[in-house]
């Protein structure tokens, strides 16, 4: 198909999604930023995520905030949800967003056990911190790995007590609702993957039961909202720790792990892919995590993963390469959402080189499109000094 022939209009049809009426579905996706010291976001932040909205993002993601939990995450270039300055740096944003015309919401994040690599500070290899309280559904920093014992039952309501705290400051700091980050390997997504959920208990053994702990946290977080305040739940098959993982296996698989979630009440779920175009199972099926996700719970979709671009987000960050234009994929986006498999799709590194993406994408100009390489977040962050 030829890019004249191509009709991006549905894109710009309106979704209702809770009580947020969206005027497009294109969406800004929560993408770490590693730019808040201590974890306070500055003005230029503020200004980024704004710009973001002002150039048709119907709803913007902040990147991942540490809950206030002791074991959340210690990165202190990313954003902390707890401490009176962190929450008046997510204030602004929340103000600067909606100034500029858009939703927000901020994406609550807790690490669990997770192996990380070097440390940011020290360079020194991180394993197992027990000096932090790590906790984990089973005690697995990475399968076959075992380091410590399983969450107690305390531990859990305790993780799922700082979800609704958090949700509660959310509400308070003028956001639109929640995002939840279970995807990637990080704490709910611990309780998805059997390969490191090793439990018997309500919290583990079938993929069902693998579901409960988002379910409750979402209840949690729900009775914190005010009415129609959306709840989204970022999931995916792969995790840093394993690029193939797969938190399931079959379509049947998938329906039952997020059975429990639907039941609570989830939104909209986020379905984070490297690359959107992959299909999720082996089955013969084309469909991508975002496509089957529709098909087996009913709750809307957003797709997400080198939307408009030829490389995925790791290997512009972690080698350094150059994400190019690939504009025949967006043909392919099309043919997906014309077809029905999702109802948003996340466009990231796009919209970091060119927060004008939406409007471009919209009058057919696609020649103005950028390629996004690490400089586009520099340029990004610093365009509001510049317009000083």
């Amino acid at each position: 198909m030829s890019r004249a022939a191509t009709d991006f209009s549905p894109l710009f049809t309106p979704l209702r999604l809770g009580n947020l009426e969206l005027a497009n579905r294109i969406v800004f996706p929560p993408m770490g930023l590693e730019v808040c010291e201590e974890g306070v976001p500055s003005e230029e932040a503020a200004a980024y995520y704004a710009r973001r909205a002002a150039g048709g993002a119907s709803l913007v993601f902040t990147e991942g905030v540490y809950i206030d939990h002791p074991s959340s995450g210690d990165n202190p270039l990313l954003g902390r949800w707890h401490g009176e300055a962190a929450f008046a740096g997510w204030e602004r944003v929340a103000r600067a967003v909606h100034e500029a015309g858009g939703y927000v919401l901020p994406e609550l994040w807790h690490v669990g056990l997770i192996y990380r690599g070097p440390d940011i500070l020290t360079g020194q290899d991180v394993d197992f911190r027990p000096e932090l309280g790590q906790v984990s559904p089973s005690g697995f920093i990475a399968p076959g790995k075992q380091v410590c014992d399983g969450m107690s039952e305390a531990e859990i309501a305790a993780v799922i007590d700082a979800y609704a705290r958090g949700t509660a400051k959310a509400v308070e700091l003028g956001f639109d609702g929640i995002e939840l980050h279970g995807a990637h390997g990080y704490i709910i997504d611990q309780f998805f993957w059997k390969a490191l959920n090793h439990r018997t208990d309500r919290w583990g053994g079938s993929p069902r039961a693998r579901g409960q702990f988002a379910a409750d946290v979402i209840r949690a977080c729900r009775e914190q909202l005010r009415p129609g305040m959306p709840v989204v739940l970022r999931i995916s098959q792969w995790k840093m720790v394993d690029f193939a993982a797969r938190m399931a296996e079959t379509p049947q698989e998938l329906e039952a792990l997020l059975a429990p979630a639907v039941e609570a009440g989830v939104d909209l779920f986020d379905c984070s892919q490297r690359r959107f175009w992959e299909p999720c199972f082996t089955d013969g099926s084309d469909l991508n995590l975002a496509g089957w996700v529709r098909k087996v719970t009913g709750v809307p979709t957003m797709t997400v993963g080198s939307i408009g671009l030829d490389c995925d987000l790791l290997a512009s960050l972690g080698e350094g390469r150059t994400a190019e234009l690939d504009l025949p994929s967006l043909d392919e986006l099309m043919r997906r959402f014309n077809r029905g498999d999702f109802d948003l799709i996340g466009v990231g590194r796009a919209m970091i080189a060119e927060p004008d993406w939406p409007g471009i994408v919209r009058r057919g100009e696609l020649g103005a499109l950028k390629p996004f390489s690490t400089r586009s977040l520099a340029e990004a962050l610093m365009a509001h000094v510049k317009a000083e």
